[in-house]
Parts: structure tokens; C-alpha cells; sequence
């Protein structure tokens, strides 16, 4: 798919050129991953990650695939990366942004509305 929004190809653009969010990206492609894993596994710091992660969230680049409750009472939220594949086309002045889908935002959204109980 082509994206045509500026915005999105935007927010596209600079989480690919930004270190720690392309990890984040990296980690949560193949399978849903908790902020808490990506900080260990990366020691990106708290502050760093929560903030970064929320940017990708809004831009829609990374969405909550699960809510889980641990054993403790507490939720924790399983994130995954929207962008299968992505190429980047640079030619006369005009940047062209192609992206193979990982999992459609409106697909995942009713996915989980079919799921409640």
C-alpha cells in the first residue's frame, strides 16, 4: 500500500530513522511483546521507552494487541508492530512510501470486540 497521508509517511519515516524506536519496531514484529521485555532485552530506560512507545502508538505504527493480568493483579499490555515491510522511494524531488501491512489497526479492533465475553 502507498501511503498517501504526509502524516503518516512522516511518522513512518522518522520512527525507521530513530534508534530506539526502530528496536521497539524490531521487537515487536514477529510476536506481541510487553514494555517491560523491550526495556530488559534493549536497556532502553523507562522514561525513553514509555515515551517512544506512546509516540508510535498515536501514530498508529504500533497498537495493543492484548491486555494480560498477571498474577499480581496488575494488566500489562502486549504490543505489536503495524509495518510488515516498508520501501522507501526517492525520486525527483518526491519520497514514495510503500508498506506491507503486520496487522491491520481495524482488523486487530474487531478481533478483540468479537472476542469479549
Amino acid at each position: 500500500m502507498i501511503i498517501k497521508n504526509e502524516k503518516r509517511k512522516k511518522a513512518i519515516l522518522n520512527s525507521l530513522a530513530d534508534e530506539e524506536m526502530l528496536k521497539i519496531l524490531n521487537f515487536t514484529q514477529k510476536e506481541s511483546r510487553s514494555a517491560v521485555e523491550l526495556m530488559k532485552k534493549h536497556d532502553i530506560s523507562h522514561s525513553t521507552a514509555y515515551r517512544k512507545i506512546k509516540w508510535l502508538l498515536d501514530s498508529d505504527i504500533l497498537v495493543v494487541d492484548k491486555i494480560e493480568l498477571k498474577d499480581d493483579g496488575k494488566k500489562s499490555s502486549l504490543l505489536k508492530n503495524t509495518l510488515k515491510a516498508v520501501d522507501i522511494k526517492y525520486n525527483d524531488n518526491k519520497v514514495t512510501v510503500i508498506v506491507e501491512e503486520n496487522v491491520r489497526k481495524i482488523d486487530l479492533t474487531a478481533r478483540q470486540f468479537l472476542s469479549m465475553e
